[in-house]
């Protein structure tokens, strides 16, 4: 699933060597956090958070197609400057 999500994103954004993507699996099932870059926020996203909604129901979809039994959620951040 992780292969899906960094390949849908950094076909969306503009820098896309700036995408991470952690995942994190506990109890409640599959986490993803996703870091773009803070121009490339609004990208993923959206108008009015369709992008955004729009990966979470790909990567659900996903999970049932693996018959995985887990919950899947997707948490955005952005890079932070150091």
């Amino acid at each position: 699933m992780k292969d899906l999500l960094d390949y849908l994103v950094k076909s969306l954004v503009g820098k896309p060597d700036e995408v991470k993507i952690e995942d994190k699996t506990d109890e409640s099932g599959l986490t993803f956090t996703l870091t773009v870059s803070p121009e490339d926020m609004g990208l993923v996203i959206g108008k009015g958070g369709q992008t955004i909604r729009s990966l979470r129901k790909m990567l659900t979809a996903r999970a049932m197609a693996e018959n995985s039994t887990q919950r899947v959620y997707l948490n955005l951040t952005e890079i932070t400057p150091a």
